[in-house]
C-alpha cells in the first residue's frame, strides 16, 4: 500500500494504473478511522482493482467554533487500520496542496437548496465545504466509482446531485451504517461521549427505528412522528436538533403515498453532535 502526499505523485501513479487498465476507486476521509471507514473501502474493492483512500481533515467545512482544531489527526493508525483492506493508495495531502491559495482564496463549489437544510441549518457552509474538496478529489483522483457512508445520508444525497450538475463520470455508491453492538452508529466522534453519554446515545437510534416502524405499519401523521421522535431523543437527556421524515432522492418532505423514504436525526451530547438515519422502503 502506496502513501502519498503531492498531485505530482498522484498523478504519477494513476496513470501507470489506468494505463494497466485498471478501474479506480476512491474512498474520501478525514482519517481517525473506524470500521464503518474499513467497510467503505472493502466495497470499494469489490468493485475496482485500485482503491484510493483520501485523507485529509477538511478545513472547509468545519464551522466557528466547530472542532477543526482539536479532530484526531491519527494517520499512523490510520495506515495500519487500512492495510489488508483492498486499499492500494492513501492520499493524505497537507493543507497547502489542496488549497493552495488559501481557504479563502478557494472557489466553491455549492449544491444549493440541499446543502441549506436539516444539518445546513445548523452548520451553515458545512456542505460547500464538502462538496468543495470531494470537487477536487474527483478531479485530481479521476475514479470511476466512489464510495461514502449512508449514515452521512444527507451529504451522500447532496454528492449525488452535484455529480448530476456538473457531469462528473463518477458512479457514487452508499455503504450502509455500521452500528455498535447497541445500536449506536459509529463515529470519530464518539469517543468524545462520557461513560454516562455513551450509555444514552443508542437511544437516538431506538427513535428513528421506531418512527421506521410505524411507517412501516400505515403512519402517515409526518408531523406526530417528528414530534414524538424529538420528545424520545430529549427524554434520553440528549438536546435535539431535528428529527424529520423526507423523500430518499431528493430529502423533500413526503406524501401520503411516497414509498421511499428516510427517517433523519441529528442532536447534541454533550461535547458530541450524533447524526444517523433509517431508510424505509414501502411495499
Amino acid at each position: 500500500m502506496l502513501t502519498l502526499q503531492t498531485r505530482e505523485e498522484l498523478a504519477a501513479q494513476l496513470a501507470e494504473w489506468r494505463h494497466e487498465g485498471d478501474h479506480i476507486a476512491l474512498v474520501p476521509t478525514m482519517g481517525n478511522l473506524h470500521e464503518g471507514h474499513l467497510d467503505l473501502v472493502r466495497a470499494a474493492a469489490g468493485r475496482a482493482e485500485r482503491v484510493v483512500a483520501s485523507v485529509f481533515v477538511n478545513p472547509l467545512q468545519f464551522g466557528p467554533g466547530e472542532d477543526f482544531a482539536a479532530y484526531p489527526r491519527t494517520l499512523a493508525d490510520d495506515l495500519e487500520q487500512l492495510a489488508g483492506t483492498g486499499c492500494a493508495l492513501v492520499f493524505a495531502p497537507s493543507e497547502a496542496v489542496m488549497y493552495p491559495q488559501g481557504r479563502d482564496g478557494t472557489t466553491r463549489v455549492e449544491v444549493p437548496g440541499l446543502g441549506d437544510m436539516l444539518c445546513g441549518t445548523s452548520r451553515p457552509g458545512h456542505f460547500a465545504g464538502v462538496t468543495t474538496v470531494v470537487a477536487k478529489l474527483f478531479n485530481l483522483v479521476q475514479p470511476d466509482l466512489a464510495v461514502f457512508g449512508q449514515k452521512d445520508y444527507q451529504q451522500l444525497v447532496i454528492i449525488r446531485q452535484m455529480v448530476r450538475d456538473l457531469d462528473f463520470p463518477v458512479d457514487v455508491r452508499g455503504v450502509p451504517t455500521r452500528r455498535e453492538s447497541d445500536g449506536l452508529a459509529m463515529s470519530s466522534r464518539n469517543r468524545y461521549l462520557t461513560p454516562t453519554e455513551r450509555r444514552a446515545a443508542p437511544a437516538m437510534h431506538a427513535a428513528l427505528q421506531a418512527a421506521a416502524e410505524a411507517l412501516r405499519a400505515g403512519e402517515r401523521d409526518f408531523v406526530a412522528l417528528q414530534q414524538a421522535g424529538m420528545d424520545n431523543i430529549e427524554s434520553a437527556g440528549m438536546s435535539p436538533e431535528y428529527f424529520e421524515v423526507r423523500r430518499q432522492d431528493s430529502l423533500a418532505p413526503p406524501a401520503a403515498d411516497d414509498r421511499n423514504l428516510v427517517v433523519l436525526a441529528a442532536s447534541k451530547l454533550g461535547r458530541a453532535r450524533l447524526i444517523d438515519n433509517e431508510l424505509v422502503e414501502l411495499d
